[in-house]
């Protein structure tokens, strides 16, 4: 039984390592520097003049913008890292699992958002906005790029195949 390998081009391998991975990396980190600012100015003294619900809102959601935004940093200075030879594939694989893109959604219904600050929202957007992005250039990056499918066999029926001996060990 012979064998196929199917390769497919990864277009976001390639964007990883060019000018628009680049462009990337320079807002991410802009951004970062652009709300600790804010949030060491003028978000300071914004936030003293909320109302209480409000108060308590803009901590909750400045504690998930600055962990959102400093887990994003940490999987782009990876990626640097990575595309600069500073670090292996593998050695990358074993970090990046540490670092979560997901999960730090907002609730634009919860009660006192409307009161935040126009410029602290807009932060908030911006980081999801790029969170969004980083995320499907991760997703693109380290999903498997090779499937091998057996010459008389269909793709479906080596999936089940894998599926099968993955939950009964057969």
């Amino acid at each position: 039984m012979s064998e196929q390998v199917l390769n497919t081009v990864s277009f976001a391998g390639r964007a990883a390592n060019s000018s628009q991975f680049k462009a990337l990396y320079t807002e991410g980190m802009s951004l970062v520097e652009e709300t600790a600012a804010y949030l060491d100015g003028p978000g300071r003294t914004a936030a003293k003049v909320l109302p209480r619900l409000a108060t308590v809102l803009y901590a909750a959601e400045s504690m998930r913008l600055t962990t959102r935004l400093m887990q994003m940093a940490s999987w782009l200075l990876l990626q640097r890292a990575v595309n600069n030879g500073e670090m292996s594939y593998d050695q990358v694989l074993a970090e990046k699992n540490k670092v979560r893109l997901d999960g730090f959604n907002v609730d634009r219904m919860a009660p006192g958002w409307g009161d935040l600050p126009e410029a602290f929202r807009e932060l908030v957007e911006r980081s999801l906005r790029l969170q969004n992005r980083v995320a499907l250039l991760d997703r693109e990056i380290y999903r498997p790029q090779e499937t091998i499918v057996p010459d008389n066999e269909n793709g479906v029926r080596a999936q089940l195949d894998l599926l099968r001996t993955a939950f009964t060990g057969n």
